[in-house]
């Protein structure tokens, strides 16, 4: 059997005195898309932070690959695991694009060694990917929300992590950057790397995941196929919606219609 490239098994996450996370168990395996959906403070961005090491966790555990995070350096889990939110620090904003974009090579080289050729190959390719490189030498400062979801991205793939882990990328993009980030993800999971990715759209989750889990009050309450955790009694309960899939042949995934359940 193999083994996942991140796991939690029990996880409990406490926000001071308050429990956020509730004996969570989940599984990412190498290429794999799996969509985190939710209804509002369900705890999927701290979800997020704690499968990377960024939120301690009052009991269970996160492994990478088989090993527990907290056995392992913090510049490891840095090379291996990227985080990319839906916004970004405030300090970003005097960066140019280039330069914010090779903070995701400081995990692999530290605040004192030099710039490499294999860290300017990475940053060059992540501008390329998330087709940005004709923004290098912008301040982030003067770019659109959705140019500056794409530079966070960008940097998170310049980090060339094994598992990629998204809290709401798509929240500035437009349709046409929705669709780049979908074809700009599917060409990351094709090289085995595992994404995660927190979605308020049901739709384009379903479109996109090939598993889906559902967290609602810090508790895992489905998880899944997008089309048997949207069609579960558990997903309509968290959403308070009726949710009922049409077919869409040609599409490869089913189209969903939502109404408020009075």
């Amino acid at each position: 059997m193999i083994a996942p490239l991140l796991e939690a098994r029990g996880l409990c996450v406490a926000r001071g005195a308050r429990m956020v996370l509730h004996d969570v168990d989940l599984r990412l395996m190498r290429g794999e898309a799996l969509a985190v959906v939710g209804p509002n403070a369900g705890g999927k961005s701290t979800l997020v932070r704690s499968l990377a090491g960024l939120l301690p966790a009052a009991a269970g555990s996160v492994y990478l690959e088989g090993t527990p995070l907290a056995a392992l350096g913090r510049a490891v889990v840095a090379r291996a695991v990227a985080v990319v939110g839906s916004e970004e620090p405030a300090d970003a904003a005097a960066l140019t694009v280039v330069e914010r974009v090779a903070l995701g090579r400081y995990p692999h080289r530290g605040a004192l060694r030099p710039f490499e050729n294999e860290d300017r190959r990475a940053v060059e390719a992540a501008l390329e990917a998330t087709g940005i490189a004709d923004l290098a030498h912008r301040r982030i400062e003067t770019l659109s929300a959705g140019e500056r979801q794409l530079a966070a991205l960008a940097r998170g793939l310049a980090q060339t992590p094994q598992a990629l882990l998204l809290d709401e990328p798509g929240a500035h993009l437009d349709v046409g950057h929705q669709l780049q980030l979908s074809r700009i993800l599917d060409a990351v999971r094709a090289a085995g790397v595992g994404v995660l990715m927190v979605v308020h759209d049901l739709q384009r989750a379903a479109a996109w995941a090939d598993r889906m889990l559902l967290l609602d009050h810090g508790r895992l309450a489905a998880e899944g196929t997008p089309t048997a955790v949207l069609g579960s009694k558990e997903c309509a309960r968290a959403f308070g919606v009726a949710i009922r899939g049409h077919a869409a042949p040609g599409l490869g995934h089913s189209l969903y219609s939502f109404e408020e359940i009075r």
